[in-house]
């Protein structure tokens, strides 16, 4: 009927067309909930050089912990306003429990001691301060893909 090429192009195109279907399923049933979050927070002006050498050499220990966590896409940015230094967050949640994810890194010893070589170079914003915190979060106010 058809010739060995056309049979050997025929099955190439099938199985490239079941190939996009079966991704195209998988895709759909794997509609991952992706929730973003922001904060912010002052940082020591004296503290400035040693805080970007910290991330610089972020501890392999505390990524993966922070991946393990169902959070990604992690970045922190830094702004001089007039003469004071401020910390801008950004990560993305994929998870289905935040604050059980929230609790097992608050609960890892070496994020603790993470945080005890960080927590010093911030200087919390009054919201956050009276809240027991280091950073105060943010309203999202607008999003688009």
């Amino acid at each position: 009927m058809f010739s060995d090429s056309k049979q050997r192009v025929i099955r190439y195109i099938f199985a490239l067309l079941l190939t996009c279907f079966l991704f195209i399923s998988f895709e759909r049933s794997y509609n991952v909930h992706v929730k973003r979050f922001a904060s912010i927070t002052g940082l020591k002006a004296e503290k400035l050089v040693y805080y970007k050498k910290l991330h610089a050499h972020a501890w392999p220990a505390v990524l993966r912990r922070i991946k393990d966590c169902n959070i990604s896409n992690y970045s922190i940015y830094l702004k001089k306003i007039q003469d004071r230094y401020y910390l801008f967050s950004y990560f993305e949640y994929t998870g289905t429990d935040f604050k059980a994810d929230m609790k097992k890194m608050a609960d890892d010893p070496t994020t603790q001691r993470w945080w005890k070589e960080t927590d010093p170079c911030q200087q919390p914003l009054p919201e956050a301060a009276a809240n027991g915190k280091v950073w105060a979060d943010m309203e999202e106010v607008f999003h688009t893909e």
